[in-house]
């Protein structure tokens, strides 16, 4: 039997909503699917499974809070059997001989096996009619009529979970909660995690040129950012420093073989989320526009996946389009580096031994002391600066992608 936990969906969830259920009992998964729709203080999130099986029970119904490692519903493994209805597990020892002798038993009929399932709840028909309009299975729903019927308000009552509607006025509200939630997270890295910081200024005329020649030849919709080829870089030169790249958990770092970069990303109405584009270094640059942009456009209509929450292997954040020249961030935990960008700006720069006017801009990076030394960190910012000189080689260098088995939330 394999119990299906609320997974933490970074170091900032302590609990989360169930706001729907993707399946029901019966319902086979395969790994990977997504089976469920949980709110955070940040946004409604699309929660996937990581085994193979056959759901037997959900445990928690739509509506409910529930704290991070609540067991959520119960499935059979692949070739599991459910045991008979009123089976009795094994003793736990030899048994000693009766002190009587026994009658001859009478003899048992056998019942097939039946596979356990949660019982079935009645539902109205007009529940049921409505259910149906609204795209939810009343079957998964807990009921508050007579013998736990599930009724038409039941079923509005899961609708109005489902879509999450704005606060009443006075009532929390997502705006404050996700505050409260970037403040504990921010406080915990601040208050454990002993950082560093260190700079770099990298000149990106070359890089500039190189994706302006590039772009001029393809469509709108297959034209790079800058950001792209940052993104990239970082993951190629974590190669050199790999102690940047993993979590500190139980008092040791634990290195990633892949980069999972964590992309910090601005919301409309306040606050920021950073979710993973995974395998960053093994994915061609119009590949990581498309997951990039993608990203984005998902985060921002609050429509992410737990994979996407639950793994990043370091951050990184790029504020040159706010007019910002350097960003000196704060490690979300457990990572245990932020990598940060600030804008290109023409300034003075000293070339071939003369003064002349180049676009530059400002590296940073926070790192966390337990698991790397400065001379990690100066490693990695010049070997992030020597690749963005060789743009063409810096896009033909793709590292095999990862295992991906076992990642998981």
């Amino acid at each position: 039997m394999i119990d299906f936990k609320l997974p933490s969906l970074g170091a900032d969830m302590d609990e989360g909503t169930l706001l729907t259920w993707h399946v029901k009992p019966g319902d086979a998964v395969k790994r990977g699917q997504v089976v469920a729709v949980v709110d955070t203080s940040k946004a409604a999130v699309d929660v996937e499974i990581w085994q193979d099986g056959v759901v037997t029970e959900l445990l928690v119904q739509a509506g409910e809070k529930v704290p991070v490692g609540t067991v959520l519903a119960r499935l059979l493994a692949p070739g599991e059997v459910a045991a008979p209805a009123g089976a009795q597990p094994p003793a736990a020892g030899p048994i000693a001989a009766p002190a009587t002798v026994p009658q001859p038993a009478t003899p048992q009929v056998q019942e097939a096996p039946q596979t356990t399932m949660t019982a079935r709840h009645p539902v109205s028909p007009a529940a049921r009619k409505r259910a149906k309009a609204l795209g939810l299975d009343p079957d998964t729903l807990r009921g508050s009529g007579p013998q736990g019927a599930v009724t038409l308000a039941d079923i509005e009552a899961a609708a109005a979970a489902r879509v999450t509607p704005a606060p009443p006025a006075g009532a929390p509200d997502r705006q404050k909660d996700m505050r409260k939630a970037i403040a504990a997270a921010m406080s915990r890295s601040k208050r454990e995690i002993p950082h560093y910081y260190l700079s770099d200024t990298i000149p990106m005329a070359t890089a500039l040129a190189w994706l302006q020649q590039r772009n001029e030849g393809v469509a709108i919709t297959e034209r790079m950012l800058p950001a792209v080829l940052l993104l990239h870089a970082v993951a190629v030169a974590l190669r050199r420093a790999p102690q940047l790249n993993g979590f500190y958990r139980d008092g040791a770092f634990q290195p990633s073989a892949a980069v999972h970069a964590g992309v910090a990303i601005s919301l409309r109405g306040g606050g920021l989320v950073a979710p993973a584009i995974h395998d960053v270094g093994a994915k061609p640059l119009v590949q990581l526009m498309h997951e990039l942009a993608d990203l984005v456009r998902r985060a921002r209509a609050g429509s992410l996946r737990s994979s996407e929450m639950s793994d990043p292997t370091l951050t990184v954040t790029n504020l040159g389009d706010q007019s910002v020249e350097t960003v000196f961030g704060v490690i979300y935990p457990p990572q245990v580096a932020l990598v940060g960008f600030g804008r290109l700006d023409v300034r003075p720069w000293v070339q071939d031994g003369k003064v002349c006017a180049l676009p530059l801009l400002t590296a940073t990076l926070a790192a966390d002391h337990r698991a790397s030394d400065g001379h990690q960190g100066a490693l990695f910012l010049a070997e992030l600066r020597e690749l963005l000189q060789q743009p063409q080689t810096l896009a033909d260098t793709i590292a095999p992608a990862a295992n991906q088995e076992g990642s998981n939330p």
